[in-house]
């Protein structure tokens, strides 16, 4: 039978022939072994006729999920207008929709101050037309960033630039709990790597002494899901400001509503100099963008740029999801239900030895799993130690990364996509789109929990025992529903 005729053929015929074809870079291919070919919103049919719920969301791209009739109206308005497709950097109506809309959104303090850079299509292109931008204000070449950031640039931006022979990175600590480089956690850790920040800004013999700009995320995604404390990002600003360092707010996973505020910034209240834009704001096709205080930017003649900057369908579609979000308000909507989800999978880190912490903000969640092997938790076996955050900081339990892939594997199985994350992609994330009703939030959640149950039965052998002797796994009815297959 033709593989056009018959689900199966085409699920197992297409994955076949790109293994074949195509680079071994094919990042969630490998993990992700379906073939889409409808979805809507939340849900993503195969072609062997089941489906999942998608709680990757095109990384991150789909804040309104798959298909939303917003997005596609804007789309055919533009096509059916006779609109041109690409118009370089010319002004065109649908670029000025855009960024009327974009400026409605932004930080207060930012929008009556600033300019927008439509660069190449990519976060990447966004991120390296950024170096460039504070370089040339500046006059200095070293950037600041942190620990576990992945900017989609480290070779990129840094490689392909002019000033390749002499940029220097700095790479400072990020605050977090689990894994505190400082082994404290909590507000004693952040104030710890704020003080390790400016001890070199302030020793005229260290490299990062001038830098040309700190750039920074207030919630870590790629870095899986570690949200920034809002006092720790105030006193990034302040550092900065006090020395004449352009701060930037990478904002390509977090923006447009994603952590509980339209721009991750806002949380802290604080105005970065420069925000990178991707992803979410061209409403599912390739756009990015600079916003940057007006006084930074250099004669615009010459400054850098991309054939493909501006496209107009991204445009359309970006206008109609930025619309929608401040509209409705789900940014809001992301905060209320993002801290309900959050609580639910805490229990599973009360309740399992596998998983290490949960942690998130919005709708941006993350489940990181650890070798249970290694024993109890540190802080339960060391006197003297109390609190929930040095707890997660003492936590000395290696990352597990094949236990999160096998997690990966057995959400897969029940019908849910996630994504992992982290250094050791130990993290499961859960990005899904901002539109998730309360009763899809659910069945995320018990497909994940199930998922995690699943593992943890798979190892109930090794995993070592509370002070009561028991197991740290639960005994009730969710394990009754595991293996249940995906709604069809």
């Amino acid at each position: 039978m033709a593989e056009s005729s018959h689900g199966g053929c085409v699920s197992e015929g297409i994955p076949r022939r790109q293994s074949a074809r195509e680079s071994a870079a094919r990042t969630y291919a490998r993990a992700l072994p379906i073939v889409p070919v409808r979805a809507r919103g939340l849900t993503i049919e195969g072609a062997d006729g089941r489906r999942y719920l998608d709680c990757l969301s095109g990384a991150g791209t789909l804040a309104l999920g798959h298909n939303h009739p917003v997005v596609l109206e804007a789309i055919r308005k533009v096509l059916d207008s006779g609109a041109p497709l690409h118009a370089l950097d010319l002004a065109t109506p649908v670029e000025d929709a855009f960024v009327a809309e974009l400026f409605r959104t932004l930080p207060a303090g930012l929008a009556d101050h600033a300019r927008v850079q439509f660069c190449g299509p990519g976060d990447a292109d966004a991120v390296a037309a950024a170096f460039k931008l504070v370089r040339a204000a500046t006059g200095r070449t070293g950037m600041l960033a942190f620990t576990g950031a992945r900017h989609a640039m480290t070779a990129s931006a840094f490689d392909t630039s002019e000033e390749a022979a002499d940029a220097r990175v700095t790479r400072l600590p990020y605050p977090q709990d689990h894994r505190c480089p400082f082994g404290v956690g909590s507000t004693r850790g952040a104030e710890l790597a704020a003080r390790w920040t400016e001890s070199p800004l302030d020793d005229p013999a260290s490299d990062a002494a001038r830098p040309a700009g700190m750039i920074v995320e207030a919630v870590q995604s790629e870095g899986a899901a570690i949200p920034a404390p809002d006092t720790w990002m105030r006193r990034m600003r302040q550092i900065t400001a006090a020395r004449s360092i352009p701060l930037i707010a990478d904002e390509v996973h977090t923006g447009v509503g994603r952590t509980g505020a339209f721009w991750a910034v806002e949380h802290s209240g604080i105005t970065p100099d420069v925000m990178i834009l991707s992803k979410a704001i061209g409403g599912s096709l390739p756009l990015a963008a600079l916003v940057y205080r007006d006084d930074l930017g250099p004669c615009d003649r010459g400054a850098p740029a991309d054939t493909f900057r501006g496209n107009q369908l991204a445009l359309a579609a970006g206008t109609a999801t930025l619309t929608y979000v401040r509209e409705n308000g789900l940014a809001e909507r992301a905060s209320v239900l993002g801290a309900r989800m959050l609580c639910h999978l805490r229990d599973l880190s009360q309740r399992l030895a596998w998983v290490g912490e949960v942690r998130g903000r919005g709708l941006m969640l993350g489940v990181e799993l650890v070798d249970p092997e290694v024993g109890l938790r540190h802080a339960e076996a060391e006197a003297g130690r109390s609190g929930a955050a040095e707890s997660a900081a003492a936590d000395s339990r290696p990352a597990a990364p094949e236990l999160a892939a096998a997690v990966q594997r057995e959400c897969l199985r029940r019908g849910l996509i996630v994504e992992l994350s982290g250094r050791q992609a130990s993290v499961v994330r859960l990005l899904p789109p901002l539109t998730i009703s309360d009763e899809q939030a659910d069945a995320v959640l018990d497909r994940l929990s199930d998922a995690v149950e699943a593992v943890a039965r798979g190892h109930t052998s090794h995993v070592p025992t509370g002070p009561s002797g028991h197991a740290h796994h639960r005994h009730g009815d969710r394990s009754a529903r595991v293996g249940q297959p995906a709604g069809r």
